[in-house]
């Protein structure tokens, strides 16, 4: 059975459109404004072996929050929908990813109960963009961003995600200097826990694994507004 789900979702804020395959081999196709969070998806397709296709708008005249924060609760819930019942899964994973000077830890376990710790001794400072993300031909150049990204959505990301997907994460930096490198570290370390947790479980038996027979409710289908 393949596990792929597909969602719209369109406030006043933000317009996203993304397609999740759970069992891809890494690819991703994107049209997003904010240049580093283009690189830490493809970051987190690639060592998730997850394959996205993503579209995305968002009000970046206010700030780049929004669109962040949305895109994890989009990525969140495609996730939840791509899992279903959650029959055969290992259900939790762990990884603790080195990236030069920086070493990120991340846990999660996908239980349908959604909480985040996240330790991402991030400075605060903005992270500066040397030049303009460059529209995809055809596409009107209007929207797409220039200049510096806001770390501190990391964090909102991170938050909308665990609760759209009903997962408990935990995401640890233990060591670094760069926020670059702790940001992607942390994203190469979610992406290969949730790739882990998500896994089937040759001996799970086809079963939910969990002793109350129920890991969450599974989202209705159709897309969400």
């Amino acid at each position: 059975m393949e596990r792929v789900a597909e969602l719209h979702r369109k406030t006043k804020e933000t317009d996203i459109t993304l397609c999740l395959n759970l069992d891809g081999a890494g690819l991703i196709t994107q049209d997003y404004p904010i240049g580093f969070m283009t690189h830490m998806l493809r970051t987190f397709a690639k060592h998730g072996l997850f394959d996205l296709d993503i579209r995305a708008r968002g009000d970046l005249e206010v700030d780049q929050h929004h669109l962040v924060e949305d895109t994890g609760i989009v990525l969140g819930q495609c996730f939840c929908r791509a899992l279903g019942d959650k029959r055969g899964i290992r259900r939790a994973g762990s990884c603790l990813y080195p990236m030069d000077e920086t070493l990120a830890r991340a846990a999660v376990d996908i239980s349908g109960r959604a909480f985040l710790v996240f330790n991402g001794d991030l400075s605060g400072v903005p992270l500066l963009a040397e030049a303009a993300v460059s529209p995809p031909p055809g596409a009107s150049p209007e929207g797409y961003f220039s200049g510096a990204f806001q770390t501190g959505t990391i964090e909102d990301f991170w938050h909308g995600f665990a609760g759209a997907c009903g997962c408990a994460l935990h995401l640890d930096i233990l060591r670094g200097r760069s926020d670059h490198h702790k940001i992607e570290a942390l994203f190469k370390a979610a992406a290969r826990a949730l790739r882990q947790a998500c896994e089937i479980d040759p001996r799970g038996a086809g079963a939910i694994p969990s002793t109350k027979g129920i890991l969450g409710e599974s989202p209705a289908p159709g897309v969400v507004v």
